[in-house]
């Protein structure tokens, strides 16, 4: 199962195990348990502290239950955590093992003060890069609190549980039977919908910080550029983002980040917070933004507002607030969001192989995820709004090779339909005769483009037509001392480099800004 470079870096990393670490086994006749059987066996021959046993009894097979001695966790997989999966195994082995987290102290408080009962259970696929961190969250907060049980379930081994619940998305995280969430989610999110007191807590802990030379708004390759170079600069600088990494989160492979030949979304995404926090950079993260009120006179401060009521000040802001997926907007899109409706082919297109699929969009990223999901799905039927495909001849020419995928182009999209629960079939019209067809399929992805996250700044910045934010050559909106950068502005190409190179260039501004501004009393740290 494992090859000879993957024993030896699991083998690196079990010898911080503190305490033994015992691995249950419950195995059927299927290859999938022979196959875990020989994966828990060759980790246990890594460490003397590693012991395995195939005597399990839970009623989900293939499964492994992993606990250190001496604890009463619970804290399994319905799954041959490989692939994507393979790092929440390493750090469950880890973590049970009694190594110490790598959280802030008070979020392990947090957790282990928790009262009630949890019992989570994550379905997933291998293939999905938002899955582990859903799965890395809830496993460490089994491992700190044994109040809280969590299972990780391959959807691909259960597929009877994916139907009978209704799946159409991963990550599905259910909470002691019931929905609980869908899609990618941190340990602070999942607290703040369990921990009743998070909000008040938290909004009170950010309202008391002192005023910030740069303050950033959003955690993007833009938002974390600019906080590198504004740190560098020996100045008070702060992120304030919902989620930190942005769209690189949902980015499965980046290969055009000049110097890096190849890397992962979450792994780049990682690595920028790193960078940040290499320079002492205040992160706020999990924090969404209501309103900015820029500085009343030069050397003022401006104040951001986050939706817990909390506020925020900087002498400085620089906004980097990136965009998402465009919506169709036709009826039953958002009816059947996460039920046959889906926005990311590498998550969700294992939960549809041998179905009938649509994509919709026929540029780049429309044409790889027919490209994808044909490698998966029984069919896939592109649908593109304009004459012509617009994405790269070589993915047409790729797409056009593939003997399972069926090309509609000069067609609108009119309405997704289901039957209450799912998605059951796409409608469209031909745009030159004006004629409409039904397909019969059980998902739609789609790609369409990009919105900028704006809306809560309309009456702040100026905004261009398609709602980005107008800004000059410098990075400057109409606001003085508000700044802006990446995917949210109106400088062209919307790429991960583009957007750091702005990132930069924006601190580099507020930053020349600053040195020119007066210091109002009120702008002097306590």
């Amino acid at each position: 199962m494992l090859d000879d470079t993957l024993k030896t870096q699991l083998s690196g990393y079990l010898q911080r195990l503190q305490r033994p670490v015992e691995l249950v086994a419950s195995l059927d006749e299927r290859e999938a348990s022979r196959e875990l059987r020989t994966l828990l066996g060759e980790i246990a021959a890594l460490s003397p502290l590693v012991r395995v046993r195939f005597d399990g009894q839970a009623a989900r097979r293939p499964s492994f239950t992993i606990a250190g001695a001496g604890t009463e966790m619970y804290l399994g997989f319905a799954a041959i955590p490989l692939g994507h999966e393979f790092s929440s195994l390493v750090l469950a082995l880890l973590h049970s093992g009694g190594h110490p987290p790598k959280s802030e102290p008070e979020l392990i408080e947090q957790i282990r003060a928790l009262e009630g009962n949890f019992v989570f259970e994550t379905y997933m696929s291998l293939s999905c890069h938002n899955c582990p961190d859903v799965v890395q969250a809830l496993n460490l907060m089994a491992v700190l609190n044994p109040r809280i049980r969590h299972v990780a379930i391959d959807g691909a081994l259960f597929q009877h549980e994916v139907a009978e619940r209704q799946i159409m998305a991963v990550p599905t995280i259910f909470l002691n039977g019931q929905p609980f969430g869908s899609g990618r989610m941190e340990v602070h999110e999942i607290l703040a919908r369990i921990d009743t007191g998070t909000s008040a807590r938290e909004a009170a802990k950010l309202a008391a910080k002192e005023p910030f030379d740069v303050l950033i708004v959003g955690g993007g390759p833009a938002g974390a550029a600019a906080a590198v170079y504004a740190a560098r600069k020996g100045i008070r600088t702060g992120i304030v983002a919902e989620r930190f990494g942005g769209q690189t989160l949902d980015t499965l492979g980046i290969e055009n980040f000049i110097s890096v030949p190849h890397t992962e979304g979450p792994q780049f995404a990682a690595a920028l917070q790193a960078h940040a926090r290499a320079y002492d950079v205040d992160i706020m993260n999990g924090q969404r933004v209501a309103s900015l009120q820029p500085a009343a006179e030069p050397g003022a401060l401006a104040t951001v507002t986050l939706d817990n009521g909390a506020t925020l000040q900087g002498r400085s802001v620089i906004l980097a607030t990136g965009a998402r997926w465009r919506n169709v907007n036709v009826p039953g899109e958002a009816e059947y969001r996460n039920k046959g409706v889906a926005y990311c082919p590498h998550c969700d297109g294992p939960l549809f192989k041998g179905q009938h699929v649509a994509v919709i969009g026929g540029g780049n990223s429309g044409v790889e995820a027919a490209i994808d999901l044909a490698g998966i799905v029984a069919h896939v039927t592109l649908i593109e709004f304009a004459p012509a495909l617009k994405a790269d001849a070589v993915l047409v020419a790729k797409l056009k090779s593939l003997p399972n995928v069926r090309v509609l182009t000069n067609v609108q999209t009119t309405a997704i339909v289901g039957d209450g629960r799912k998605v059951n079939a796409l409608r469209y019209r031909e745009r030159d005769t004006g004629a409409e067809h039904t397909i019969h399929l059980a998902g739609v992805f789609v790609q369409i483009g990009l919105v900028p996250n704006t809306e809560w700044l309309r009456d702040t910045v100026e905004l261009s037509r398609h709602g980005e934010i107008v800004i000059d050559e410098r990075c400057a909106t109409s606001a003085p001392g508000i700044y802006a950068a990446g995917d949210a502005t109106t400088v062209p190409y919307k790429q991960i480099i583009v957007a750091s190179g702005e990132g930069a260039k924006a601190a580099l501004s507020a930053f020349d800004h600053l040195m020119r501004m007066p210091v109002t009393p009120e702008a002097v740290p306590a």
